[in-house]
């Protein structure tokens, strides 16, 4: 089935951010996701939620998301993202 990574994020420093962008979408490849939405600003339109950008990340199945996550060459990626922004993510399950 697939699955679902919805990062929600705003960036507190964008000079420091910029390898983590050049450099995530070789290990998002390697783990057979591709991009659905890459950045957004979103529009809000119902509800108290307001995030800033906002990614989604398709994979094959919730194993090749949470791969991607568990990547042990992508952690030094993940570490640059979580110094550089404030974060959300979540992983859902797609419909069949």
């Amino acid at each position: 089935m697939t699955a679902y990574l919805v990062l929600d994020f705003t960036v507190h420093d964008r000079a420091g951010f910029l390898p983590y962008v050049r450099a995530i979408p070789a290990f998002i490849e390697k783990h057979g996701g591709r991009y659905v939405v890459r950045g957004a600003e979103p529009t809000v339109m119902e509800g108290d939620w307001a995030p800033e950008r906002l990614v989604v990340l398709e994979f094959p199945s919730r194993q090749g998301a949470q791969a991607f996550l568990a990547d042990p060459e992508a952690q030094p990626l993940f570490a640059i993202r979580h110094a550089t922004t404030t974060s959300r993510l979540v992983l859902v399950d797609g419909c069949e």
